[in-house]
């Protein structure tokens, strides 16, 4: 969450379940979001399941509600979900090795608002203060940006200067994220990559200020991107959302828009595991020619 690089997550209510179950061979299944993508081996779920029993021989079902490659973590999610259900016993680990990202995989695990980091080789979490009051709407766009591909185009060095800045938005970010009375436009400022992968997606910048300019307190890239927050007061979100249909069918930018709260449970195991059967009124779909379908 724009200066919060790689240290801050927010575990949100998109879900991914994973079931893991013996066979004589290795079945993948998926549904929803991803299906069908790699449906084998390579699937990440399979992976995860396999190093953690150590044997191929494993049914794994996977039923994701989370958009791929779109910088919602996506990736660390399934990693918490296949280690747990593949019986790790500590899936954080896990799902941070396999994925390379501990905060994404953490917020997984603890839910709420979340700082990691790896510290002596294991991963250090810290649950922080969230306002209840606060609002989240993801612009999430149809077209992917790999977190791989994200990472190319930033700078192997920075200035002292920036880290300073840097370090001086996230402590902004941390106490309007505490109480959003204290969220002001500038606690997502960031140098360190979000105007460097703004090529990657050009009307990003637009839509941020169009956020701001309908309402949202801030805005920011979500992880890699391509999807874009606006924070907002919870009452104000569904107006906000509104908002940021008619501003991607205004730069012509296909995608979906979500009202999303927060979750607090973090990782569920067993029978309580199940994925909600409806998020009616929460999504707006945005086409080519920026016709809307509520869902």
């Amino acid at each position: 969450m724009g200066p919060g690089f790689d240290t801050l997550a927010l575990a949100v209510d998109r879900y991914v379940e994973v079931e893991v179950e013996p066979a004589p061979r290795l079945m993948v299944h998926s549904e929803g979001e991803g299906a069908g993508l790699s449906d084998d081996a390579g699937h990440l779920a399979a992976r995860v399941a396999i190093d953690v029993v150590g044997h191929d021989r494993l049914a794994i079902v996977v039923r994701s509600q989370v958009p791929v490659a779109r910088g919602l973590g996506s990736s660390a999610a399934l990693a918490v979900a296949a280690a747990a259900a593949a019986g790790a016993r500590d899936p954080l680990a896990v799902a941070a090795r396999m994925d390379g990202h501990p905060e994404n995989a953490a917020a997984s695990v603890v839910g709420g608002l979340v700082a990691a980091a790896t510290v002596r080789g294991a991963v250090r979490v810290v649950r922080l203060p969230l306002d209840p009051g606060l609002g989240v709407v993801a612009l999430v766009p149809d077209r992917s940006l790999p977190t791989a591909k994200a990472r190319q185009v930033l700078p192997a060095k920075i200035s002292r200067e920036d880290v300073t800045f840097n370090l001086g938005r996230f402590a902004l970010l941390l106490a309007g994220l505490a109480d959003s009375r204290h969220l002001v436009r500038e606690a997502t400022e960031d140098r360190l990559h979000q105007d460097y992968r703004s090529p990657l997606f050009p009307e990003a910048p637009k839509l941020l200020a169009g956020l701001i300019e309908h309402g949202a307190a801030t805005a920011c890239w979500s992880g890699a991107g391509p999807t874009l927050l606006g924070l907002c007061a919870a009452r104000d979100a569904h107006r906000l959302a509104e908002a940021g249909r008619r501003l991607m069918a205004d730069a012509e930018v296909p995608g979906r828009v979500m009202v999303l709260r927060s979750d607090v449970a973090g990782l569920v195991r067993g029978d309580e595991a199940v994925l909600p059967t409806s998020t009616e009124g929460t999504n707006f779909t945005v086409g080519a020619a920026g016709e809307r379908a509520d869902h």
